[in-house]
């Protein structure tokens, strides 16, 4: 209630009026589409009221690779006139139109082995997995190489850097849930196994590296509970040798047998052939 006891309300937008002589204008709408030949141009859809004598009128479009896109041609005429002219013509996505992927800045679109030889990845300096290395960690590792200001690493991870990292390396195919550690034997961890290697600070506690050449993970960071055949206390039960059995031959019993001589062979019975020897 205002101050002289009237009651005063909220001045709703009023509607635009659907001009009629701009609303009948199809022919003229469809004619100013001049970038595309006339069969791109399909049914003519609705027409909607921009304003006072202004209709924007919805065409079909068929331009291959459209699907769903609509031309948008608005008209409108001045007051007393019966003219109806183009203001704009322009190519709009319908509700069901296809649409390329929206738009992402570079750094949220690149994925792990995006980054090849020769390629530079510029770190931003508010990166939140990073603090300055002087500042005081929570971390003893990190204490221990950059203890005094100018020395050691200008910046080190944070607890949210490291907090990030080890739920990517858990959750990733070097923690507990990878099909090689599911398929291993239950005792076959790798923090009990001899190539592991453990890494410093407090991600010593859950996760360690790789040093078996014969494994899968080689050189790769492992947590503590994931797990291979080829842990180092696999022993294989050595099979029982079979001992070898000599040959035996049984020659206590002969069987005769009838011999063929080739054709000019010579008889038990006769002489020697004589050589030409002296």
């Amino acid at each position: 209630m205002g101050n002289n006891g009237w009651v005063t309300r909220p001045v709703s937008a009023r509607a635009a009026r659907l001009d009629q002589v701009c609303a009948a204008a199809v022919e003229v709408a469809r004619a100013g589409i001049t970038e595309v030949d006339a069969t791109d141009v399909g049914e003519h859809i609705q027409a909607v009221a921009e304003g006072d004598r202004l209709v924007t009128h919805y065409f079909e479009c068929l331009l291959a690779g459209y699907r769903g896109w609509r031309w948008a041609v608005t008209v409108t005429r001045v007051p007393r006139s019966r003219t109806v002219t183009i203001c704009e013509t322009v190519l709009l996505p319908g509700p069901d139109a296809l649409l390329a992927p929206g738009w992402l800045p570079w750094q949220e679109r690149l994925k792990p082995g995006d980054l090849g030889p020769g390629d530079l990845l510029p770190t931003p300096p508010d990166d939140e997995r990073l603090q300055p290395g002087y500042l005081l960690s929570d971390d003893p590792a990190v204490e221990e190489t950059a203890w005094e200001l100018g020395l050691g690493r200008s910046r080190v991870l944070s607890r949210e850097g490291r907090a990030e990292a080890a739920q990517r390396w858990y959750d990733g195919d070097h923690g507990p849930s990878a099909p090689i550690s599911t398929s291993a034997p239950a005792a076959a961890r790798c923090g009990t196994c001899g190539f592991y290697l453990p890494l410093a600070g407090q991600l010593r506690q859950c996760f360690g590296v790789c040093g078996n050449f014969y494994a899968p993970d080689d050189g790769r960071v492992v947590s503590t509970d994931h797990g291979c055949g080829a842990h180092s206390e696999t022993l294989v039960e050595a099979e029982t040798a079979v001992e070898e059995v000599p040959a035996i031959y049984d020659d206590s019993a002969v069987e005769p047998m009838s011999v063929s001589r080739a054709p000019g062979s010579i008889e038990p019975g006769e002489p020697a052939e004589p050589y030409g020897h002296s």
